[in-house]
């Protein structure tokens, strides 16, 4: 038994903001951001009406649809995301009573692997049904960027990449082909230079050290958020943009070429591959080192910047949308991202 993407959809706000826009409240420019990143715009949504949430709901109820169920015959709920609605619970169970699904027979798992986020939910949700565990896996990637970013100066190089919006897929088995093989990697070694580090456990920026070498207090208990952090703009993520694009370039060809040599295809074989929508730059670097066209390659990042663990659904949904996706292809999904992760997927399309 195989599984398949029996059901896509997604869902991007409705505001759209331009770099110009940025630009009014940091200095950067229209044709700095484009010229480093590719991106033209990139959606918002709307504060306290919507949330990483209620956009994998919506992204959701278009997958369940097409998939030919209803929301009942989901049997497990996988939701990716780095920007949940709440540092506990997960968004998982907040998206079962979103679309009021009441069965408590169903599981919810929540994962955090960030930009290779619905990668590494497609391989787990593959292995569930392969298994015979479930038959109606619900896959979410989402994320609501805007409600965490620096619209500083100081957090250009950070907040003129991100966007909000949300993917979601269908798995169930299948007697064809569907996801042929999957490969999840990752290495800790460099997990600071892209990361969020407040607030969290290891006590936090405020007084001497923590573990990590982060400033810190030494009192009972833990500096969870304190108004130093906020004043001194801890709270907000970091990139180290050169060590990222060195090592994804690499990561990116390394983990597509191991996925092709599993089921003995070439690069030539693929028909469209949807990278991470991280950086155009890098997308279009990887595309070089293949060998492949523009018409095996959909990027969207144009238009909806890097929504993380939501890129791939959403502009995997795109392409399909618009044809470039048809039943027999070979599909490559890849992605990098914080911890770093990255990973691997190939699907014979059906």
């Amino acid at each position: 038994m195989n599984s398949r993407i029996a059901g896509m959809g997604y869902y991007v706000p409705d505001r759209v903001v331009t770099n110009d826009e940025l630009s009014q409240h940091m200095d950067t420019s229209d044709a700095w951001i484009q010229e480093h990143t590719g991106i033209q715009a990139r959606r918002y949504g709307v504060k306290h009406e919507e949330t990483t949430t209620t956009m994998g709901a919506r992204a959701a109820k278009i997958a369940i649809e097409r998939a030919g169920i209803s929301k009942e015959d989901v049997d497990f709920i996988i939701f990716a995301t780095l920007s949940p609605d709440y540092y506990f619970p997960g968004c998982g169970v907040l998206l079962q009573r979103e679309l009021g699904i009441t069965n408590t027979e169903i599981g919810a798992l929540d994962i955090r692997n960030q930009c290779t986020g619905f990668v590494y939910g497609l391989a787990v949700a593959d292995q569930f049904v392969k298994s015979g565990m479930y038959k109606n896996v619900l896959l979410v990637g989402a994320e609501m960027h805007s409600m965490g970013l620096d619209f500083t100066t100081t957090g250009r190089n950070v907040t003129v990449i991100f966007g909000d919006g949300a993917g979601a897929a269908i798995i169930q088995p299948t007697e064809g082909e569907g996801i042929l093989t999957s490969h999840l990697h990752s290495d800790g070694t460099f997990a600071e230079e892209l990361a969020f580090i407040n607030p969290g456990s290891h006590g936090g920026y405020h007084g001497g050290k923590d573990m990590y070498g982060y400033p810190s207090e030494d009192t009972l208990g833990g500096i969870f958020m304190t108004p130093t952090m906020i004043e001194e703009g801890h709270i907000y993520p970091y990139m180290n943009g050169q060590v990222v694009f060195k090592k994804a370039v690499v990561k990116f060809v390394e983990v597509i070429h191991e996925a092709l040599n599993k089921v003995g295809l070439k690069q030539e074989d693929i028909d469209m591959m949807i990278p991470h929508q991280a950086n155009l730059r890098i997308s279009q670097f990887v595309q070089k080192r293949l060998g492949l066209s523009d018409d095996q390659v959909f990027n969207n990042i144009q238009k909806y910047g890097n929504t993380t663990a939501a890129s791939i659904p959403i502009a995997l949904c795109e392409a399909w949308e618009a044809g470039k996706i048809k039943e027999g292809d070979l599909v490559c999904l890849a992605a990098f991202g914080a911890g770093f992760t990255w990973g691997s997927s190939l699907i014979r399309w059906s």
